[in-house]
């Protein structure tokens, strides 16, 4: 998939291999190992500079989040294999929490819940579009409710055809629990907040980016259980995309991205806090890639 996107990059002058400069997002809570598979994929497929960079400080970015002002923003990217929830300040993630509850399982509630209380078996692009047309967060959605969608299927154990219609409260009820997973793993990373960075927080509000903050009624239900404004990116679904062009357009400017030296410096540290080295000496050899 990497090397096809590259192909359809202008090369210009094909007789000579392109020097690819790449910044490519990756889930906060990624691994050594995970970030080095990333960079070695980006080298197999031609990149020749590649940089990494966090998923919810892309979003920050893309949302036009001044990400390194001296204040703490939170932001909450709700994709499709996972959910990214970071307090960003002075151009670094301060608390993270990466949970592996996201559109995708929404999207799996859905299909077991359509078979379960229904008979009726659906795909999972179906049941992506009961998530798009009738998909909610809260029971109650006033004069902001759906109509209610036709599901067109075979029955789960007759395989003849059916057509149910599904109400935005049923979809609701069935997203209950993953959503109150997503609730608790905010709750988690303002609970690892420091103090000051906090106060920022309740004054600026959380934002919420990704497919996921489409989910009518998720802004308003996260604001009343945390007590904390919510407010969905005007562009959510692009978010980390338009925050990772950016960064490329600034890879000098941003301290915050990853290069190959820094994932071997981080590597090397690694390595060496199992001899009992001092954790300043430590912070230090971090330091030393930039």
């Amino acid at each position: 998939m990497m090397r096809g996107l590259i192909k359809k990059v202008n090369m210009g002058n094909r007789f000579f291999s392109p020097s690819l400069r790449m910044v490519i997002g990756v889930p906060s809570g990624s691994t050594e190992v995970e970030l080095r598979a990333v960079r070695d994929s980006a080298e197999h497929a031609g990149g020749r500079d590649v940089y990494l960079i966090f998923e919810p400080m892309a979003a920050a970015i893309g949302i036009g989040i001044d990400v390194e002002a001296p204040e703490g923003n939170m932001i909450v990217d709700i994709g499709g294999g996972s959910t990214e929830i970071a307090v960003i300040s002075l151009g670094g993630i301060v608390s993270n929490n990466s949970i592996r509850i996201a559109g995708d399982d929404l999207t799996a509630d859905i299909q077991e819940y359509m078979s379960r209380q229904h008979n009726v078996k659906v795909s999972e692009r179906m049941a992506e579009r009961i998530k798009i047309h009738v998909g909610a967060a809260l029971t109650d959605l006033g004069d902001d409710a759906p109509e209610d969608y036709i599901v067109r299927g075979p029955n789960r154990i007759t395989a003849l055809p059916m057509e149910v219609p599904v109400c935005y409260q049923e979809v609701a009820h069935c997203l209950e629990k993953s959503i109150a997973k997503i609730e608790t793993a905010i709750l988690s990373a303002l609970e690892q907040t420091p103090p000051e960075l906090y106060a920022d927080i309740v004054l600026n509000g959380i934002y919420l980016a990704g497919g996921g903050a489409l989910l009518r009624g998720l802004d308003k239900r996260l604001t009343d259980k945390i007590n904390i404004p919510f407010h969905i990116a005007e562009d959510p679904l692009l978010s980390v995309a338009k925050g990772t062009g950016i960064a490329l357009k600034n890879v000098d400017r941003f301290s915050f991205l990853m290069s190959v030296n820094d994932l071997l410096m981080r590597q090397f540290a690694n390595l060496l806090m199992p001899c009992g080295m001092d954790s300043a000496v430590h912070w230090h050899i971090g330091k030393l890639a930039h």
